[in-house]
């Protein structure tokens, strides 16, 4: 954005109050709008899990910060994403053709644990495949699961779906162990 004081920024800066969590950056210089072959005042969002960005123009229409929040919230990729109706945008435009959801209870006590162990593996595939979080609390993912013919009393579990072919593969889990996610993956991968 060439102008630190436009509405634009003000707009921004309280989308990025709204999403602690994500790393913001204003940039009103030229070797950087180069650099990054930007043209317009644009927000961009980069992506390090699947090394890929999303541009949005801030010029050509009326953007204010909750669909500056909505676009980032759509496109923001992590090397664990939380699969829901907001994220599913991202996840089905990555470049990363190769899906891993960890189809948990996000209330279940062992949750954090799990979540820990989970991030570990992810760490050992970036770029490669692409580690979702699916809550089976949320009433919108009752269809992923019935994708998966996964029921309620299987799960933990984890599933690896290869978009291309819609091949796939699900291991029920008593416990998520970094070895357990990493061996699944290796064996899909063969």
């Amino acid at each position: 954005l060439q102008e630190p004081e436009s509405p634009e920024v003000l707009q921004l800066r309280l989308a990025a109050a709204r999403i602690p969590e994500v790393p913001f950056a204003l940039s009103s210089s030229a070797a950087v709008r180069a650099h990054y072959g930007v043209t317009a005042a644009t927000i961009t969002v980069f992506r390090r899990v699947d090394k890929d960005r999303r541009d949005l123009d801030v010029e050509s229409e009326e953007i204010d910060a909750e669909k500056m929040g909505r676009f980032i919230r759509m496109n923001e990729l992590r090397m664990v994403t939380e699969y829901n109706p907001m994220t599913a945008v991202g996840v089905m435009q990555s470049s990363i053709p190769l899906h891993l959801l960890l189809i948990t209870d996000m209330k279940s006590p062992e949750h954090p644990e799990r979540m820990r162990r989970y991030r570990a593996a992810a760490e050992l595939f970036e770029g490669k495949i692409l580690f979702l979080l699916l809550d089976i609390n949320l009433k919108s993912n009752e269809q992923v699961m019935k994708f998966f013919k996964l029921k309620k009393s299987q799960l933990p579990a984890l599933a690896i779906f290869h978009t291309p072919d819609e091949e796939r593969d699900v291991l029920p889990l008593d416990e998520v162990s970094i070895e357990r996610v990493q061996d699944f993956c290796n064996a899909f991968l063969q």
